[in-house]
């Protein structure tokens, strides 16, 4: 037998002392905040001297992981996520704004999308307040919060703050077909997190020909170059002067699809990232 964890601390330490043949991906969160705990850190260091590989997203996770700990330099591969969207095809658009208490006709609507798990790290209450102006101005935009609860002491401040505040909505968790149908019908999904790895639902979107709004960490600028396969902001208000833009620009939304599209297209392909694995988990067999 042999495994495969996902993030080097929460999946690692589970199979520490097991005497069972591993590999790890590396999360995200493992080498943005958990580095930065000391008895985390150790752990995460025996973990890595015991697994026979880490696959990070990106080079720079990469180079964060062998700077940390010098001793995993020769078993570090990368390996961009793969993205697959299968919307589906009976996903009523009309039926998700009733169920997101938006009663207006769909027509009109700009609707930005964030999808995340209701946890700190995510960051989904970053923009409210900005967007919220902007709904008072604008009673045609709105943000939807789209995502399980992680957290439930978190989630319960995201309902209380959401629930007194305009042109915001928050949804709780959707079967990945309709997720993937909502996005492709949204005007634009927005990324608000603290740290990422490397975004599912940024990735998807582009598949999907929905224009990106991300805001400017690592993780992201690792995959969104601003003004070309989407938009980086640095603040809240930097988001709403982009959006703004985005609303009153259809030829800069057209430019940045079609780049998102190609760019998924060439360095995210699935198939890549299934030889990869079936590489990687063939050296675990042999052990």
């Amino acid at each position: 037998e042999a495994a495969l964890a996902l993030h080097l601390y929460r999946g690692g330490r589970l199979l520490r002392g097991h005497g069972i043949p591993f590999g790890i991906i590396f999360g995200g969160t493992d080498l943005n905040e958990d580095v930065n705990h000391r008895e985390k850190n150790e752990v995460m260091g025996k973990v890595l001297e015991e697994a026979r590989f880490a696959v990070a997203f990106t080079e720079s996770m990469k180079e964060a992981a062998q700077t940390q700990w010098p001793h995993a330099r020769g078993k570090i591969y990368v390996q961009s996520q793969g993205v697959v969207t299968v919307p589906n095809a009976a996903f009523s658009w009309d039926t998700f704004l009733r169920r997101s208490g938006i009663n207006q006709s769909a027509d009109n609507l700009y609707i930005f999308l964030l999808v995340c798990g209701l946890r700190q790290v995510k960051d989904p209450l970053y923009l409210v307040d900005v967007f919220s102006e902007w709904h008072r101005e604008e009673p045609n935009v709105y943000m939807v919060i789209a995502g399980p609860a992680v957290d439930p002491v978190f989630t319960r401040e995201v309902k209380a703050r959401v629930k007194r505040t305009a042109g915001v909505r928050l949804l709780g968790e959707m079967p990945q077909e309709d997720l993937h149908a909502a996005l492709k019908n949204c005007f634009a999904v927005v990324n608000s997190s603290v740290s990422e790895g490397m975004s599912a639902a940024i990735l998807e979107a582009m598949d999907l020909e929905v224009p990106v709004l991300a805001r400017n960490i690592p993780g992201n600028a690792a995959v969104v170059k601003h003004e070309v396969t989407g938009l980086l902001f640095s603040d809240p208000q930097e988001f709403a002067q982009l959006a703004k833009r985005l609303v009153r620009d259809p030829a800069l939304e057209k430019e940045i699809v079609a780049n998102g599209r190609e760019y998924v297209r060439r360095y995210h392909s699935w198939q890549a990232e299934r030889d990869t694995y079936q590489h990687l988990v063939r050296t675990l067999e042999r052990g």
